[in-house]
């Protein structure tokens, strides 16, 4: 069994006190402080955290379009340049490999952000899909540091030595950049790029930056963040925040046993796009799974949450099964996400869930739990 891979920000978190934890093959911080106090920090000001455990890959070459459009469930020609796209890549049977971000970064260039513990799988199909197509795919090293929360913007613009460069800028500034775009600036002698995406609910960038820089882009965020309620925050609240938003994991939510219909994502898949023919569109096309379970939201009163693998019942019926769940730290009642039997799944529902050897009523909802104020 080899040791997890370490990012290169894993020296400056252990001084920190982080605790680490082994996901996705990495060691990652999963607390610095407490769970709740990194959750609130991003609820209320923001919150730094270490994504560079991610999977990028950058797709370049004269067929770039057309091989995305059938590797991915994707069609690459309605994202303008330096726009985002939040998409999947699929198995032939329609099963999600991966959910994915897609950036046009370039004129003649996207960006793809996998997860970490699907960078295998992920790299496997693309390069079985690239065979013929001339297009080129690269595994890219680059660091990934995400800054989340009311005051992300704030913090990024006080930042010592990360500047506007209007030939990277691809004609946006901090305060214009659209959710899902990406702009480049320069952090030092080097280029980043900043995204304005994330995964907690709240606004905020990620920057991904040469290895060798990230230590000092960390160092940099935080003092300028400090001041403004800044903290490092690890998986544990990343987690809270991501479920209270209604963002699905992969291993949870979104499996190889799952189509994106069942998690609420068939709006992603462009299937009335007949142009786009991708790996695993004629499966999604034949299934008629009107019995499939499909993924809901639970709240429940109390403390007792429930969590990933505990049953739901409809009255004596086992129906279903939790994905994910927990405790909201921001709205002070137990959510959870399920996959139910379809005539479970109205919102308004009364189901119970079985928290070791309890049933605790909860009921249907829609999701997301949490939005932020606009």
């Amino acid at each position: 069994m080899t040791d997890p891979r370490t990012t290169p920000l894993y020296d400056r978190h252990a001084a920190l006190g982080a605790s680490f934890t082994d996901f996705g093959g990495w060691s990652m911080p999963v607390r610095y402080t407490s769970d709740l106090a990194e959750h609130h920090a991003v609820r209320t000001t923001a919150g730094l955290f270490d994504i560079s455990h991610m999977a990028l890959f950058g797709v370049a070459g004269p067929e770039r379009e057309a091989f995305l459009a059938y590797a991915l469930a994707f069609d690459p020609t309605a994202v303008k340049l330096s726009r985002a796209k939040y998409t999947m890549i699929l198995a032939p049977d329609g099963g999600i490999i991966d959910d994915l971000i897609v950036t046009r970064n370039a004129e003649n260039q996207f960006l793809i952000v996998a997860n970490a513990g699907n960078r295998d799988a992920v790299r496997t199909a693309l390069q079985e899909r690239l065979v013929d197509f001339d297009a080129v795919l690269v595994e890219l090293e680059d660091s990934l540091i995400a800054v989340q929360g009311p005051r992300a913007r704030e913090i990024l613009q006080q930042t010592v030595g990360l500047v506007h460069d209007e030939a990277l800028a691809m004609g946006h500034t901090l305060e214009t950049l659209p959710y899902y775009a990406a702009m480049g600036m320069r952090f030092g002698d080097s280029a980043v790029l900043v995204s304005r995406t994330g995964y907690t609910g709240e606004d905020g960038f990620e920057i991904s930056v040469d290895p060798g820089l990230a230590g000092a882009l960390w160092d940099a965020l935080l003092v300028a963040g400090e001041p403004l309620g800044l903290v490092p925050a690890g998986l544990a609240s990343r987690d809270t925040l991501r479920l209270e938003a209604g963002m699905p994991l992969y291993g949870h939510e979104l499996t190889r046993h799952v189509i994106p219909a069942q998690a609420g994502l068939g709006r992603v898949v462009p299937l009335r796009t007949k142009t786009v023919d991708f790996v695993g569109r004629s499966a999604l096309e034949s299934v008629v799974a009107t019995d499939a379970p499909v993924l809901v939201g639970l709240v429940s009163d109390g403390k007792r949450a429930g969590r990933a693998g505990y049953a739901v019942f409809d009255g004596d019926d086992r129906i279903g099964e939790i994905t994910s769940g927990a405790l909201s730290p921001t709205l002070g009642h137990p959510i959870a996400m399920a996959f139910v039997a379809p005539r479970a799944s109205e919102p308004g529902t009364e189901l119970t869930i079985d928290v070791r050897g309890t049933r605790i009523p909860a009921t249907v909802t829609a999701l997301p739990f949490y939005r932020r104020a606009q």
